[in-house]
């Protein structure tokens, strides 16, 4: 508690909530394929370090698991912004380890964010992965002119605002299968329980019309893509910077794209810096940001 300096329920930077152990069985995998239909041969089969091993993200809502780190006021609340990095690879199999602790609180425009950082550590000591994830809050000025409407509705990403001119400059592209994302796969994904990830009940507490898909199901897509060209350069040292940018709500169709747009020396390697996106089926942004990885 900050040596008696805040308040039991504060949240300060520098606050830890300790952490978890996770089991990477290939059942985990399998439900991580039904959520997000990424199935790589890698996470069943022999792989180039000669065995299973498990999706980039398999461990994707690990900063979800408490929400103690949340801010009182709920309402409208937004999964902002992700960054990730990948160390080492997670083998099916192994017991994964996590640290989470606030690093950083800002107000940008209408909204307070806090940053949750998660460090995964596996079974010998190994860091295999870092993450910040920042959550915005609405003010509570903006939460009272809110007051029984909705926070964000499906107009919102039709404004000027809200589109994104990405893909226009030049580079190799790159992509990923498009796909519906299903109330099951909401389920799969953002369950088992009952949220605004997975009812839409729950979801119209919260300040939005239908179910939101959990923002980290489209930096899920990112991370499909980048595997699917990178290979192991991602999954042991890749990086995202992504802002989610519009919602994703279930029964739509979304895709991940990018386009490569530098490669540059790091070490005896080369890294290939991305430009990476999500768009759904009429053209809307999701997500928009930077990916890289290794060339091996």
């Amino acid at each position: 508690m900050g040596a008696g300096i805040f308040e039991a329920k504060e949240v300060y930077v520098g606050r830890d909530f300790g952490g978890e152990e996770f089991a990477i069985t290939p059942d985990a995998v399998e439900n991580y394929i039904a959520a997000t239909g990424d199935d790589h041969p890698w996470y069943r089969g022999d792989s180039p370090l000669g065995g299973p091993i498990a999706p980039a993200l398999i461990l994707h809502s690990v900063v979800f698991r408490t929400r103690d780190w949340y801010l009182p006021k709920i309402f409208g609340n937004l999964h902002a912004r992700q960054e990730w990095e990948g160390f080492a690879p997670i083998r099916v199999g192994e017991t994964i380890r996590s640290r989470s602790i606030v690093v950083e609180r800002y107000i940008k425009r209408d909204r307070e964010y806090v940053v949750n950082e998660v460090i995964l550590f596996g079974a010998d000591g190994r860091i295999a992965q870092r993450s910040r994830t920042h959550q915005s809050f609405l003010l509570e000025a903006d939460r009272a002119a809110a007051g029984a409407g909705y926070a964000v509705d499906r107009e919102r990403e039709k404004s000027a605002a809200r589109s994104f001119h990405v893909g226009e400059r030049g580079g190799e592209p790159i992509a990923a299968p498009a796909r519906p994302i299903s109330q099951a796969m909401c389920m799969a994904f953002s369950g088992p329980g009952r949220n605004y990830h997975t009812d839409a009940d729950e979801a119209r507490k919260l300040g939005f019309p239908e179910i939101v898909v959990q923002g980290m199901w489209s930096v899920c897509l990112v991370a499909e893509m980048m595997t699917r060209r990178f290979g192991l350069g991602f999954i042991i040292g890749g990086k995202l910077d992504l802002r989610l940018v519009n919602v994703l709500w279930a029964e739509e169709t979304s895709g991940a794209h990018g386009r490569i747009l530098e490669r540059r020396p790091e070490g005896a390697r080369t890294r290939a810096t991305v430009e990476a996106w999500c768009e759904k089926a009429d053209g809307a942004k999701t997500i928009v940001g930077a990916a890289s990885a290794l060339e091996l």
